[in-house]
């Protein structure tokens, strides 16, 4: 087996994968594409692979690693920034706006609702019942507004404001059991058993933008370098720094 970091600096998007060099199993390879980036505008569910650029969700056949084929592209407005995926759903990030699709029929996703907000940099993730929309104001991004959203998706039809924090400009985020990470002035980390009253934890103090946590290894991504942490699932506030790679 080996371990493969892929960090695209500037589309703010980064892959942490375990493949193995010889498998020609598609399904091995559909199961094995790692975790990304909150920050990261593609995503892989089966043997399709979902990529958007400024205006559209584009969907590639990959059933053949070699000759991946556009089968389809959905326009979905503009100022499209980020892509996460969450079982069949597709949660988009624009400038503007959040955006679900339904992508259980992997060639042609259906749009089931729509959020707008002031216009602001905007990654979004999700669990089954709530996503979390991080709002960055200020320079190209828009107006001065920088809060924390939480939002029911209980009906992913109709999703539900149910929560606001200000932070002083967050942008990536990532889970770890009921942690939530978010990448602000320092990583916060907060407590989101309760969602809706979630409380700020632990905070470690490295500047990043994204953040990929995949089992309990920590991986920070910023505008120096990468940095990995062990994390102790016994204790939120015990992280280990294992390594740094100065980019």
């Amino acid at each position: 087996m080996r371990k493969i970091v892929y960090i695209f600096l500037g589309s703010f998007a980064m892959l942490l994968a375990s493949c193995n060099a010889d498998s020609t199993d598609s399904a091995n390879f559909a199961s094995e594409t790692g975790q990304s980036g909150s920050l990261a505008r593609f995503t892989i569910l089966d043997n399709h692979l979902y990529t958007v650029d400024h205006f559209n969700l584009n969907v590639f056949d990959i059933n053949d690693r070699e000759n991946p084929v556009l089968v389809n592209s959905v326009n979905v407005g503009f100022d499209i920034e980020t892509l996460f995926s969450y079982k069949s759903y597709l949660y988009i990030g624009s400038r503007n706006g959040m955006f679900i699709y339904d992508a259980n029929n992997f060639e042609t996703p259906q749009l089931l609702s729509a959020v707008q907000h002031f216009t602001a940099c905007d990654p979004v993730i999700a669990t089954p019942t709530h996503a979390f929309v991080t709002l960055k104001g200020g320079n190209q991004c828009g107006v001065n507004l920088n809060v924390l959203e939480v939002y029911d998706v209980t009906d992913v039809t109709n999703p539900i404001l149910i929560s606001q924090r200000n932070l002083a400009g967050p942008v990536g985020m990532g889970f770890y059991g009921d942690y939530l990470f978010v990448c602000d002035d320092e990583v916060k980390i907060f407590d989101i058993s309760d969602p809706e009253n979630m409380n700020l934890v632990h905070a470690i103090n490295t500047e990043s933008f994204d953040v990929i946590i995949q089992n309990d290894l920590l991986i920070l991504v910023g505008d120096q370098g990468v940095y990995q942490y062990a994390l102790d699932p016994n204790d939120i506030q015990n992280e280990t720094m294992l390594s740094t790679i100065s980019l």
